[in-house]
């Protein structure tokens, strides 16, 4: 005899009409976005279509949180050189999606919040070591600042945000990728964006008709168009080297996923391919020596140095078809001083600007200040950048920066490098591209800062939010799932998921 009690009733009435109350709210909310709409359309079209795209991008971004990741990884290397102000006020592109999908991805954590819910962070030591780079470049130099009664400027306020922004970055890839099929996911955009980006560069470094008229729609930095005119290939990134870094780290990315997976090998084969050229086409003897040094860091995370006897065939065919951009930069070579007129210039800018101001009294300390330029207007852009990633260090934060980022070099390459052995699911491939470009970076560190460039920064970061998926907290090791156990296709593996599928 089954006894049923009255209290049973009352949760399936509850569930009964909870449906129709959310259909007359979205019903309202609905009636309120047409009437919007018809009030935009009639001030303007232009302001109606945006409405309607930032609207479906919310509504898109509530639902899957993971189209925030997808977004930013495939568009930031597109749009991240349109200069500042061109498309969004103040922000660039791809910065002003970051800070639209943190703070929607924001709102949807709060109203789904349950109170009483127990929170228990978990900070990896590459986290906090990012951490300690952002606040030894930012809060110590502008408290120094403050202390030795220098005026900060508005300049300073935003080179002290620069990697709080790629914090923000981290922070949005790594809280809304889950399982491994979104790693993988992540990472076919990353490519796709890359070859978009090696492609445009190759296209404008030899020159193509209709390439350097469509860079200079958006892509012209600070609107000095005349840099568009040299034989480098500084795509939508308006940077060669940046460019150059993007490519080298989807180059690792694309070899590791050839190498796990042994699918669609032709399609990753030929971006292997625009990828190595395209970092030619860039024009940089710093890339070349990023790209020998990510060939090595490729290898030996696979654990298959055996692969490098394919490099100097691989070279030679770049060499070949980035000829414009190789024979452009050995022409510097037949100067009077018999170096390229940049390398002179930069010694020049920092003797000049730079190294004075760091060396005296006491700044080496804390730094000078957060900025790193000055203004010149001499210079096409008005500005003259440091051209010494060490340097910049020491400028923006002093030894506290400078040892903040050796501990993140120190932690991350072990941890990536225990991480992508045996690439036994998709993370390890992201620690792969992770581990190669912490390496390319502390190589070209010696010419340029390339911890805060463009692209570059945005692609390292993301890369190690993606190698972290998965990774539980030390005393869950032993409860974590196996790596590998499902077949791909037929489930989604993930290391350290309970069972609906939510990485701890």
């Amino acid at each position: 005899m089954t006894v049923t009690f009255p209290t049973t009733v009352a949760p399936t009435r509850r569930r009964a009409g909870r449906p129709r109350m959310d259909l007359i709210g979205l019903a309202l909310a609905g009636l309120c976005l047409a009437l919007l709409l018809g009030a935009l359309v009639a001030v303007s079209a232009k302001f109606a279509l945006a409405f309607v795209g930032v609207a479906g991008l919310s509504v898109l971004v509530w639902l899957r949180p993971v189209t925030a990741a997808y977004l930013i990884i495939g568009l930031t290397p597109l749009v991240a050189g349109i200069d500042r102000g061109r498309i969004v006020p103040v922000l660039r592109p791809n910065e002003a999606l970051t800070v639209f999908c943190a703070g929607i991805l924001t709102l949807r954590y709060f109203v789904q919040f349950r109170p009483g819910t127990p929170i228990r962070p978990y900070i990896t030591r590459i986290e906090l070591a990012l951490v300690s780079i952002a606040v030894s470049s930012s809060i110590l130099p502008l408290a120094w600042m403050f202390l030795q009664a220098k005026e900060i400027s508005a300049d300073d306020i935003s080179y002290a945000l620069v990697l709080w922004k790629f914090l923000g970055v981290y922070a949005v890839v790594r809280f809304t990728v889950k399982t491994q099929r979104h790693v993988r996911n992540c990472l076919a955009a990353s490519i796709g964006s890359g070859v978009v980006l090696g492609t445009i560069a190759i296209l404008q470094t030899l020159d193509v008709p209709g390439i350097r008229p469509f860079l200079l729609t958006f892509w012209a930095p600070f609107g000095y168009e005349e840099q568009l005119a040299i034989p480098r290939g500084s795509s939508t990134l308006s940077l060669p080297a940046a460019t150059a870094d993007v490519l080298i780290f989807n180059l690792a990315i694309a070899v590791a996923m050839l190498w796990k997976s042994r699918r669609q090998i032709a399609v990753l084969a030929g971006a292997c391919l625009v990828f190595v050229i395209g970092t030619f086409a860039a024009g940089e003897f710093s890339s070349v020596l990023g790209l020998v040094v990510g060939l090595v860091c490729i290898a030996m995370a696979l654990r298959r140095l055996d692969l490098l006897k394919y490099v100097p065939v691989g070279l030679c065919v770049a060499i070949i078809a980035a000829w414009p951009a190789v024979t452009h930069r050995l022409e510097g070579f037949q100067s009077a001083q018999g170096l390229p007129n940049s390398w002179i210039v930069r010694w020049y800018n920092l003797s000049m600007y730079f190294w004075p101001d760091l060396f005296s009294g006491s700044n080496v300390l804390f730094g000078v200040r957060p900025s790193a330029r000055v203004a010149v207007l001499s210079q096409g852009t008005g500005y003259v950048w440091i051209e010494s990633g060490y340097t910049w260090l020491l400028w923006g934060g002093g030894i506290p920066l400078f040892a903040a980022f050796c501990w993140f070099v120190r932690v991350s390459l072990r941890e990536l490098w225990a991480r992508c052995k045996d690439l036994t699911d998709w993370s390890a491939v992201a620690a792969v591209g992770a581990f190669t470009a912490v390496m390319v970076i502390v190589a070209t560190m010696n010419f340029d800062p390339h911890l805060t460039y463009r692209g570059t920064a945005d692609l390292l970061f993301a890369l190690l939010a993606l190698a972290a998926v998965g990774k539980g907290p030390p005393d869950k090791i032993g409860r974590q799932q196996r790596p590998g156990t499902v077949e791909e296709g037929q489930g989604e593996p993930i290391m350290g998921a309970d069972d609906r599928g939510v990485s701890r």
